[in-house]
């Protein structure tokens, strides 16, 4: 791989990072994190990975679906964007656990789960 062609990648990496940190300063603020996971300068294809306070967010399909109609807009080189929690159940967009709500889970002791005891 010549210099040139390196340096292009380094710099549509860039883009992809600088992209993200402007437009959705919010998944920051919020205690989340995007992150590159892939860049495919041949198809075009850049796979993002939200974490933290994403995972779990019952905003974060929203957020989702913003940077990927928002991305192929913004950069040309990009025709398709793959981002995920990691809630789908698959390791490789950097984990995440599914929230769980009382009487979903079973303790140890076999009895379900009541949630928190409410303090008074």
């Amino acid at each position: 791989m010549s210099t040139e062609t390196q340096n292009d990648g380094d710099d549509l990496e860039e883009r992809v990072t600088n992209f993200l940190r402007r437009n959705f300063p919010q998944i920051q603020m919020h205690g989340g994190s995007a992150a590159i996971q892939d860049i495919d300068r041949e198809s075009g294809e850049v796979s993002i990975a939200l974490g933290g306070a994403c995972s779990g967010c019952g905003i974060s399909p929203m957020t989702i679906q913003a940077i990927k109609s928002r991305m192929v807009k913004e950069i040309p080189e990009i025709e398709q964007v793959n981002a995920s929690t990691g809630m789908d159940g698959g390791d490789d967009m950097g984990g995440g656990t599914s929230p769980s709500f009382p009487g979903e889970t079973v303790d140890d002791d076999g009895e379900a789960d009541e949630g928190p005891e409410a303090p008074f």
